[in-house]
């Protein structure tokens, strides 16, 4: 991807229609390696605007199927859309984006609370793991936007654990997940779990899988069977 709004759909391309200028405000170029530090600090709900309780980052990413991703090149090919802190800006960027069932390839679009990249080594997710789904075709853009809408609504009551959630476009399947902090426990995993299944109205028999990231790193390396799990 050649800029940040390269997932956004071609004829609402401008960036001043995507991006909440009026409420997010950037300091000059000179200060441009610390822009994410910018960002953080100075997004913000604009007047009359119905705050979230944390602010968030889109992400897209897309990589050649079967070619393995060091954490660098990860990290280099992942490419953020941009930051909200309200109601209204979230509606701004989402209503100019390409919805997933529409994406081609092996794509991703990422939502974490702002100041976490979607990196299983993060330190705010280091320690913790995901919920995995694999869907059938067709069901990803319902599925992303009841799972994001709940997660910005604050739907599953696990206070600081949510980090954010993923939902990975593959051409057999497409597969959404959420992550949170804490692997270990289990109480809030549960709660999730359940939280998840009523959110995107699964049938009972839907197979849901919670993988720690340290297995997922593991995996990667290939210090584990590889499951196909991306």
């Amino acid at each position: 991807m050649n800029n940040k709004f390269d997932a956004l759909k071609d004829d609402d391309s401008g960036e001043d229609q995507a991006s909440p200028k009026d409420s997010e405000k950037e300091k000059p170029e000179e200060d441009d390696k610390d822009q994410n530090i910018v960002k953080k600090k100075m997004v913000v709900p604009g007047p009359g605007e119905h705050p979230l309780q944390y602010n968030y980052t889109f992400w897209y990413s897309r990589r050649t199927p079967g070619r393995p991703a060091s954490t660098q090149s990860y990290e280099q090919n992942i490419k953020q859309i941009g930051s909200f802190a309200s109601v209204e800006q979230f509606w701004r960027f989402y209503s100019h984006m390409i919805r997933p069932g529409d994406l081609t390839g092996h794509s991703d679009f990422h939502l974490f609370k702002e100041g976490i990249k979607p990196m299983w080594e993060d330190d705010a997710n280091k320690m913790g793991g995901k919920w995995i789904i694999r869907l059938r075709k067709g069901l990803a853009s319902r599925c992303w936007e009841n799972l994001i809408l709940a997660m910005l609504g604050e739907q599953f009551m696990v206070g600081e654990e949510i980090c954010g959630a993923v939902v990975s476009v593959r051409f057999q399947e497409d597969i959404i997940s959420i992550w949170n902090k804490t692997a270990s426990d289990q109480s809030t995993t549960a709660r999730i779990r359940d939280t998840l299944r009523r959110v995107l109205n699964l049938p009972p028999n839907t197979i849901m899988e919670y993988k720690t990231h340290t297995d997922s790193i593991k995996y990667s390396m290939g210090r584990l069977p590889w499951t196909g799990e991306c």
